[in-house]
């Protein structure tokens, strides 16, 4: 049984994403900061690896964690498209009309506005979704509703009065998986790779960079730009590339190292596929 590190409480969407990748038996180690979710997966004597958000697809990237990834020595051996799916949690027998206060993250009743505004609740800020809906459970509350996953709501013994509150329909985030270099296996039908990249500060450097790219046939699907601290302007790049064939991504990376001033491959993976 896999044992990784995720950030936030059971019952988070780091549980539901990990649950996605290493199946429903997977052992999380919840951490209060991204920082300690790469600590841990890190250290051999306490975790398997770490799973961890690095964008979504209507706030975009979160760029700290490119930094925390850029830092650690670990590899990117999968990723998880997971669908945001918001819901109404309540105590079990609570109504509708006895709810007087919504409990969540600060994101998730953003997120949620559209169907939060046609009741008179007072919405409450917390630091997390899953905790909200611990909390729900434990003072067994009959006019508090939280928002939360429905992984919380069966980990906490709550009801779903309302699903799917979200307004965002296609909220997808991006998680990916972190090991070891030592535990990091080969993976078979690999896709994908994460590759980060430093160019000279010459006219047309990043341009020669990309139509290699382009010029072997692989799809660039992410480009994020970084500033290299305590150097004049000059930038890293973290490219997301796919590909056909193992083969064809290193002739690639061949072929990109001579005009590259600094070059890292995360990993190599297979591309996460979104599910409904």
């Amino acid at each position: 049984m896999a044992k990784v590190s995720i950030q936030g409480y059971e019952g988070s969407f780091h549980q539901v994403a990990a649950q996605q990748y290493f199946g429903k038996d997977v052992e999380v180690i919840p951490c209060a900061t991204f920082r300690e979710v790469v600590k841990i997966a890190g250290n051999k004597k306490e975790s398997d690896g770490g799973l961890m958000a690095i964008e979504n697809s209507i706030a975009g990237s979160i760029l700290p964690n490119y930094s925390l990834l850029q830092k650690s020595n670990l590899q990117i051996v999968g990723e998880v498209y997971l669908p945001i799916k918001q819901h109404l949690l309540v105590n079990p027998g609570v109504k509708l009309e006895d709810i007087r206060e919504v409990h969540s993250h600060h994101m998730a009743i953003q997120q949620c506005l559209e169907y939060l505004d046609k009741f008179d609740w007072k919405l409450v800020e917390t630091e997390d979704t899953a905790l909200s809906a611990k909390k729900l459970h434990q003072h067994k509350s009959k006019h508090i509703a939280a928002i939360a996953s429905k992984l919380a709501a069966d980990l906490f013994e709550l009801d779903v009065i309302t699903p799917n509150i979200h307004t965002m329909k296609s909220n997808y985030t991006r998680f990916l998986v972190i090991k070891r270099p030592d535990t990091a296996e080969v993976v078979e039908d690999a896709n994908k790779a994460s590759v980060n990249f430093n160019t000279d500060h010459s006219r047309g450097s990043l341009a020669r960079v990309l139509t290699r790219i382009a010029d072997g046939g692989i799809n660039l699907s992410k480009l994020q730009s970084f500033p290299i601290p305590g150097s004049d302007w000059q930038y890293s790049f973290h490219a997301d590339m796919e590909f056909e064939t193992l083969q064809q991504f290193e002739d690639v990376i061949n072929e990109i190292t001579p005009i590259t001033t600094e070059l890292k491959v995360y990993g190599v993976y297979k591309k996460g596929k979104a599910i409904v």
